[in-house]
């Protein structure tokens, strides 16, 4: 069953007889002209939606609601040229592609993020990425943040009731496309990588997720977060954010410690149990040569704690990176809406090779595969990537945005701004191509 926009587009075209002061005052005669086949009726509307914020993107889901609780329902309806015009009115307002399953609305503009977030009392969740996170063909974690997380229908609405959004791009994905000369062609991105980071209003660093989370341990950080952003309002203590992060590296030094002595492992012998609780498990792990000297200073037990992470990664091998993962396969769980979205984005590319197999089988498999990867790349972010940056967070009192973001980019994504290429090109390395290869426009 095709969605039909019935009696609204005989409204749409009263409104070309509406004089334009009304219809930049009334929200649901601007959605309705958001749609029009007018480009530049659509494009003036869709702008004037934008400035009035989420009330203009709500604008448009109250108005097309049964048009777009179509799609979400039926992922493989064949999209009309009407909602294909919906799609676009609706990713332009809230500035993020798919918009129509998330219903988020994202500021791109700092200082309003800022303003937004001061008048709403909430803390902000700045995305940085590579590329838009309106478009296609962003960097590849931005994608899957798109699938996996904003549609997910418990973390967007979480984001949607606590959070003030805001997306900044690094600089431009790269793409590559691949002709194979019979008139196939695959197009892709490389490189590149995203970070959540939760700022209070004034823009200060309280958090950060690196790279991709399952959604269950997105949705269990953000509320951490949001506690925190709360409780620094209210607390009296100087220094906060040190606070929490300190408990937060503990926590998660705690966490990998369990891990590895759930999977067999074999635990450094550079680590040691500093507290347990009374049936025995541990409440604190820290570095044994600063723990156990004589003289334990406050400082000793901060770089001990900063430094447990380390003695863990040693042991941590891929076999058991793999069977931590396994422990936290629920986290990774996507919902019916991802799902629904994966589905549609696939549905021509499983039948790409020509074959007659069963789809329904293939794209079960696809989605086993995918939450293997999520619950993987979930644990090796937090344990590897996480602690390092609470660890220059509570080493430097690093609280500015901008220089830890660069300093995260430099030497976690190993793709430092001062690099043009991304790591790559190496005017070392030999390509028998003149040039290089390269070019310039």
């Amino acid at each position: 069953m095709r969605p039909k926009f019935s009696g609204l587009f005989l409204l749409l075209s009263f409104l070309i007889f509406v004089p334009t002061s009304f219809a930049q005052t009334d929200p649901k005669l601007l959605a309705l002209k958001a749609i029009s086949e007018n480009s530049a009726e659509s494009a003036a509307a869709i702008a004037e939606l934008r400035a009035q914020g989420a009330a203009g993107l709500e604008a448009l889901f109250q108005t097309f609601a049964v048009e777009i609780n179509e799609q979400i329902s039926n992922p493989l309806v064949e999209p009309t040229l009407q909602w294909q015009r919906l799609s676009a009115a609706l990713d332009g307002v809230s500035q993020q592609k798919d918009s129509y399953l998330s219903g988020l609305y994202w500021y791109t503009d700092f200082s309003q993020a800022k303003k937004a977030a001061r008048a709403a009392d909430k803390p902000i969740l700045s995305l940085r990425l590579l590329g838009k996170l309106s478009e296609e063909y962003s960097c590849a974690n931005s994608r899957f943040f798109r699938t996996i997380l904003y549609s997910n229908a418990e973390v967007s609405s979480t984001l949607r009731e606590k959070f003030i959004l805001y997306w900044e791009s690094e600089r431009s994905v790269p793409r590559v496309t691949v002709d194979f000369g019979d008139g196939r062609k695959l197009e892709r991105t490389l490189t590149g990588n995203s970070i959540h980071y939760i700022l209070d209003s004034g823009g200060r660093v309280i958090d950060a997720l690196p790279g991709l989370y399952g959604p269950g341990a997105f949705l269990r950080s953000l509320n951490q977060m949001e506690r925190s952003f709360k409780q620094s309002a209210q607390s009296q203590n100087t220094r906060p954010v040190a606070s929490y992060s300190r408990a937060r590296l503990n926590a998660i030094d705690v966490g990998w410690y369990t891990d590895i002595q759930k999977t067999g492992g074999k635990i450094p012998v550079g680590l040691v149990v500093v507290e347990q609780n009374v049936e025995g498990t541990p409440t604190a792990v820290a570095a044994a040569r600063y723990a156990m000297t004589k003289i334990v200073t406050e400082a000793n037990l901060l770089r001990s704690i900063i430094e447990a992470p380390a003695a863990l990664a040693t042991i941590t091998d891929q076999d058991t990176w793999n069977k931590i993962a396994q422990l936290h396969i629920a986290d990774a769980k996507l919902d019916a809406r991802s799902i629904g979205l994966i589905r549609r984005q696939t549905r021509k590319a499983l039948s790409a090779d020509g074959s007659s197999k069963n789809d329904d089988k293939t794209f079960a498999a696809l989605i086993q595969r995918l939450q293997q990867s999520v619950a993987l790349d979930t644990v090796r972010n937090e344990y590897l990537l996480h602690t390092k940056i609470y660890g220059w967070q509570l080493a430097d009192k690093e609280s500015d945005v901008n220089k830890l973001n660069k300093r995260v980019y430099a030497e976690l994504f190993l793709t430092p701004a001062s690099d043009p290429w991304l790591g790559l090109f190496a005017p070392e390395v030999y390509t028998a191509l003149e040039g290089g290869g390269l070019s310039r426009k």
